[in-house]
């Protein structure tokens, strides 16, 4: 490769970098706007479903796996009794 070739192909590799470098910024200010959208439009969706009492009372589920279809735990208990009679 001759020197020219070599600087123009140096030139074109900057330029192109700086346009993907463009070009996700512009994708990342998309997406952040897009969350902002989406926040935006839960809290209205949860507000309007709380007005019209569609929203069931929050239970206190902290502790219950989230592992499928009913949320019930699986785990298998062994309980034994030390009393004595």
């Amino acid at each position: 490769m001759d020197p020219r070739s070599k600087g123009d192909l140096l030139k074109h590799l900057e330029k192109q970098s700086e346009l993907l470098l463009d070009s996700y910024r512009t994708m990342t200010n998309e997406l952040h706007k897009l969350q902002v959208e989406e926040e935006m439009l839960m809290r209205k969706f949860y507000e309007i479903m709380t007005t019209h009492g569609l929203l069931k009372k929050k239970e206190d589920r902290s502790n219950v796996p989230d592992d499928g279809e009913n949320g019930d735990c699986t785990a298998i208990v062994v309980a034994t009794s030390n009393s004595q009679p």
